[in-house]
């Protein structure tokens, strides 16, 4: 597979988003573009899938597209259902057509076999039958079971209507039908927005084996980490190509720039040289020869462009708190959160200058603690107490704070009505909201816009304790290293939710994660949590054989141990069978009359493919028995 455009562009009206792509996909490579917040991006996701928005670029080399193999391309659009009275599963198994098609057809040729006989219908049988194990069709429905439970729905979720899930659930159905898909090419959008830690981690092993070529548009630094091998940064637009992944990508860019910014401080120093000693000596009879060979030198030069510096517009601001708390900030003692039911039970102690991340499921909990802290929810049960002088600025994901029909400088202005203009607007161009900017309606803003807008708000009271649900949804990636800059320089205490591993693991110091329906707390940070993490499921693992093996011999380990004996070698003597019939077997493809007869060979291979498999479902069933065997204990 090749899809390769070169020297394209993509302009709307009289404005040039992108002046020149050249953007070369091959094979399974996995590829991310990386850059800015409206600096084109998505618009080259659409540019990939609708060639006609791309027309001449700027360069050099001549337009043109070139596609090689490139059967399909999935995107994941707006969400539309051509039949909402469905369940989710008939809606999933649509990407599987062709091979229910298949099964239904074998299932049609065994029943005519049974009464009749033919050549005919035994070669139709072995070539469905060949195409339908080349479709993975003996797999298929534990790759869609597994990825309708690692996105969270629950066994019972499978069979509702379309109508009957949110709008966020519904995004999740369209985005497992277009990776069960499995397109030539698969752009995905931001793919980590609103999936938890736990989805977040699988999807990562899913398109890191993902046996085509991947697109990805995201400012989730980790994810791009362990995924992709080639980036492709967009930047006052222009795209850059690097190899490797992000890590690569960030050392590799500050290199390029220093090395490209070395060599021309020098030419320039060197033409400013040659220029200076053309002026001295030009007019002398003796020397002007020698100084016009220096201005001739400078007009043959090769000049190097001086490099655009970083795009790294932020947001900066000089937070600093009125009043510390006391040292105990928040005690937290058994409790239970919720609406109707409990959804989790929480007790932990927070004290002055500590950054808690929240991680966890969605819907286990996390945002209804928040919510229960500042008074919003009611606690099913148990205690939480804020400490002495606890000034809480709380930022919601929904940013319910802010009126969409306000402008931005009214909005910020009717928290702050004992501020000036000039005040008001220095605070917000603190947040990038400068000119004309301040004019706009709320509701016209970008999600990035919104949270500035909500940050600028909750930072100017000087909170000395910060509650922030997912605060780095909708931001580009140096907004977030602005935010983690801001926060780590935070004097008071911050609580926060995030799914940005890269986010948390750089901010906590401590982690409360919400598992099973319970909290655990973990005092040393995100690492400290994995390593905790991994530790205990090398303990469960272990303690669920040894439970096993205990449940074996509780009545009677002697007949246990000679029971499981008898079955292993029934097991042996099978294998053993089934290994000679295939000897036979294959003696007999040998033969003449045998291997120039196509349909004869295809029976022979199909009974010798089927013993195999026999013999490899009974060897996983022999070793099985084999490690209940060793695990008894007389």
């Amino acid at each position: 597979m090749n899809y390769r455009i070169t020297n394209g562009s993509v302009s709307y009206g009289a404005e040039t988003i992108l002046e020149e792509i050249n953007f070369n996909i091959k094979g399974k490579e996995k590829i991310a573009i990386v850059g800015r917040n409206g600096s084109g991006k998505s618009t080259l996701l659409k540019a990939l899938i609708n060639n006609e928005l791309l027309s001449e670029g700027v360069g050099i080399d001549k337009f043109s597209i070139y596609k090689e193999s490139v059967k399909e391309i999935g995107y994941l659009k707006q969400i539309d259902f051509e039949d909402d009275n469905i369940t989710m599963l008939d809606e999933i198994l649509k990407v599987y057509k062709e091979i229910i098609d298949l099964e239904k057809k074998m299932e049609s040729l065994v029943i005519k076999m049974q009464t009749n006989s033919s050549e005919e219908l035994a070669k139709e049988y072995s070539k469905t039958h060949d195409k339908y194990e080349l479709l993975d069709g003996y797999t298929y429905k534990k790759e869609y079971e597994t990825a309708i439970n690692k996105f969270g729905f629950s066994v019972d979720d499978k069979y509702k209507k379309i109508s009957e899930f949110s709008g966020g659930q519904r995004t999740k159905i369209a985005f497992i039908k277009l990776l069960l898909s499995k397109p030539d090419i698969l752009l995905l959008d931001e793919p980590t927005n609103h999936l938890d830690i736990n989805t977040i981690e699988w999807l990562e092993g899913y398109l890191k084996n993902y046996s085509k070529a991947v697109i990805i548009v995201s400012h989730d630094r980790m994810f791009l980490n362990r995924i992709v091998d080639k980036i492709y940064e967009i930047e006052y637009g222009t795209i850059t190509e690097y190899s490797g992944n992000y890590e690569f990508f960030e050392k590799q860019k500050r290199i390029n720039y220093e090395r490209q910014l070395k060599d021309f401080e020098f030419q320039q120093k060197e033409i400013k040289r040659l220029n200076d000693i053309a002026d001295r000596f030009r007019f002398k009879p003796s020397k002007a020869k020698m100084a016009l060979s220096k201005l001739k030198q400078v007009e043959r030069m090769v000049k190097i462009e001086e490099p655009n510096k970083y795009d790294l517009k932020s947001f900066k601001t000089n937070f600093e708190i009125k009043q510390e708390s006391g040292n105990n900030v928040l005690v937290v003692e058994n409790l239970e959160i919720g609406y109707n039911n409990t959804l989790s039970k929480c007790s932990f102690n927070l004290y002055r200058g500590q950054k808690l991340g929240i991680i966890g499921s969605n819907g286990t909990g996390k945002s209804t603690l928040l919510k229960t802290l500042i008074g919003n929810i009611n606690p099913i049960s148990g205690t939480y107490q804020f400490g002495h002088n606890v000034q809480i600025g709380y930022f919601d994901q929904q940013m319910l704070g802010l009126n969409n029909e306000k402008t931005v400088f009214d909005d910020f202005y009717d928290d702050f009505p004992e501020l000036t203009v000039t005040e008001v607007r220095n605070s917000l161009g603190a947040f990038m909201f400068s000119g004309e900017d301040v004019f706009k309606k709320v509701k016209m803003l970008s999600g990035g816009e919104k949270v500035r807008l909500s940050l600028s708000k909750i930072l100017k009271k000087s909170p000395n304790l910060l509650i922030l649900d997912e605060p780095t949804n909708h931001m580009d990636i140096v907004g977030k290293e602005s935010l983690e800059n801001m926060l780590k320089s935070y004097t008071g205490t911050l609580i926060f939710i995030s799914h940005d591993r890269f986010f948390v693991n750089k901010i906590a110091d401590s982690i409360l994660s919400f598992e099973n329906g319970m909290s655990n707390y973990y005092p040393y940070g995100y690492e400290y949590y994995l390593e905790k993490r991994e530790e205990n499921i090398s303990t469960q693992v272990k303690d669920e054989k040894v439970e096993k093996a205990k449940k074996k011999i509780y009545v009677n380990p002697l007949k246990e141990k000679e029971k499981l004996e008898r079955k292993i070698k029934k097991i042996e003597e099978e294998i053993s069978k089934k290994e000679e019939e295939i000897s036979h077997l294959q003696i007999e493809l040998t033969k003449e009359e045998v291997y120039s007869d196509y349909i004869k060979v295809g029976e022979l291979q199909e009974k010798i493919s089927v013993l195999n498999k026999e013999i490899e479902n009974s060897m996983d069933y022999w070793e099985e028995m084999q490690e209940e065997y060793n695990n008894i204990v007389i």
